[in-house]
């Protein structure tokens, strides 16, 4: 199962969106520019020292490859200007990451750790002359503990392989899934990612029980493990767990695992406005309903996704849709969860609901759902993902209304109903950044905040949102997170300018 945000392409070889193997489906032949790349005395120094600790074979140094290890999904319209005089290293084990990093630090030379280049936010980006340290190939699953529940692996394993290795388990899963399962487990652990399925499971937050750490001065440390409770000191798992990439490198990771359920099924609830739809999402949890995912889709947007994939979107009555996605244990139970979602939904004006209990229905309406990104991802400017309190939901998007009238714009809505993360859309005719982006932008940050919100609940700071952190932090809070880099990191070597770093 996948969802559709975060698909990954890379900027020479695009591969299929729905293969996260990489299935190359078209080569994209462009020129290089702007490339500043050039082998001078220190970086032959650099590259010289890496080979002596990964090999020859496992060093990337000409311009055209290292091309493909400096740009992540963030939109173009937007995104951070990469620098081009890097090279990627690419270690196999934590005691290589470890000798990078000592070298690094000694040197003063900046790093910047690459997982799956999934993200959207410019984390991974580098935008200083850099190592780049990729973890692709530390991509083990060293061990699935059935008794306690966990599987532990390195940072390289792909949500990918987590999914086809737990194809074979009968019992268990690991539930996070953030869209694009090229994503790696240490930069899902790092962007503390989240996806459809966090309104039952929660984000990654909630699953890793221990770590293995590089910090930036190259020094190893472990933390928690296969314990359910540890109350040992300040919880360095959880300061690690959203950091971006700014506070070390994790190298292998506990996560923990949940029983299988085996009868799933999908609810499409439609409403001829948004407000009824919104509305019920909290009368449906507050009866002790947590179906798997909860999302919010307005119908304009489905109808052009399924057009372009040459399909028919399945609801033709009202204006916006609520998809319910349902996982229990009993297919009894199903049965009696869906009446009571569409019985709560009638009560508060659904005009039509369909179920989707085959295979082939589910597939279809998640295929549409999951390709609304792609259908107008070349008009995208930006991908907002703020949350608010799912109670103050409708009140942020009537704000969102009134500034859409206010700047003209079209801001599609679209996502995470259930948890209170919505994802607002930018668009313009050509996907050209508008004049007037900055300040739309802000003010739906601001509306956010205004909320007791968030401006990010995904997708992270990176470096395109660092100056938006004031809007919610005061100083005092940046001061005490700046203090906390300088612990880890006292050269501030380890992806800098991401996050708080730049402040």
């Amino acid at each position: 199962m996948f969802f559709y945000f975060n698909f990954m392409v890379e900027p020479i070889i695009q591969r299929d969106k729905y293969n996260p193997k990489g299935k190359i489906s078209a080569i994209m032949v462009e020129p290089i520019i702007n490339i500043k790349f050039k082998e001078d005395q220190m970086n032959s120094k650099i590259i010289d020292k890496m080979i002596g600790i990964v090999g020859e074979d496992w060093v990337v140094s000409s311009a055209k490859e290292v091309e493909s290890y400096i740009k992540d999904e963030t939109e173009e319209a937007i995104a951070p200007e990469p620098c081009y005089d890097c090279i990627v290293v690419k270690p196999r084990t934590t005691e290589e990451v470890s000798k990078i990093m000592k070298y690094a630090n000694s040197e003063k030379i900046t790093v910047v750790v690459r997982g799956g280049g999934t993200g959207c936010a410019g984390a991974v980006v580098p935008v200083k002359p850099s190592i780049i340290l990729s973890t692709e190939r530390m991509n083990q699953i060293l061990e699935i503990d059935d008794n306690n529940m966990m599987v532990y692996c390195e940072a390289g394993v792909t949500l990918f392989d987590l999914e086809e290795e737990f194809k074979k388990h009968d019992s268990l899963f690991f539930p996070v899934h953030p869209g694009d399962e090229g994503a790696q487990v240490g930069g899902m652990i790092v962007q503390n990612a989240g996806g459809v399925r966090a309104v039952r499971h929660g984000v990654m937050r909630n699953h890793v029980k221990g770590l293995e750490i590089v910090l930036p001065t190259g020094e190893i440390i472990k933390t928690g493990g296969k314990l359910i409770k540890d109350n040992t000191g300040y919880d360095l798992t959880h300061l690690m767990i959203g950091s971006e990439g700014t506070l070390g490198i994790v190298t292998k990771a506990y996560l923990k695992l949940y029983p299988k359920s085996s009868n799933s099924g999908s609810l499409l609830i439609s409403f001829d406005d948004k407000k009824s739809a919104i509305e019920v999402v909290p009368k449906i949890l507050k009866k002790g309903i947590t179906p798997l995912a909860i999302e919010y889709l307005e119908r304009q947007f489905m109808e052009k996704s399924a057009d372009d994939l040459g399909l028919k979107w399945p609801a033709e009555k009202g204006k916006v849709d609520l998809y319910f996605i349902l996982d229990e244990k009993k297919q009894d139970d199903l049965y009696e969860v869906s009446e009571k979602i569409v019985e709560e939904c009638e009560k508060n004006g659904a005009v039509d609901s369909l179920i989707a209990e085959t295979y082939k229905e589910q597939r279809a309406i998640l295929e549409i759902r999951s390709h609304g990104y792609p259908s107008v991802q070349s008009q995208v400017v930006d991908i907002l993902d703020v949350c608010v309190p799912i109670g103050s939901i409708n009140d942020y998007m009537d704000g969102i209304e009134m500034l859409s009238k206010k700047y003209n714009a079209y801001i599609p809505s679209f996502g995470h109903v259930g948890d209170g993360n919505i994802h607002n859309f930018i668009i313009t005719e050509d996907g050209t950044k508008p004049e007037n982006y900055e300040d739309l932008s802000e003010e739906i940050f601001k509306l956010a905040v205004g909320l007791g919100g968030t401006i990010t609940a995904e997708h992270g700071v990176g470096k395109i949102r660092n100056s938006r952190l004031k809007l919610q932090y005061t100083d005092k809070h940046l001061d005490i997170l700046r203090q906390i880099k300088k612990v880890f990191d006292p050269e501030d070597i380890l992806n800098p300018e991401t996050g708080i770093t730049s402040l």
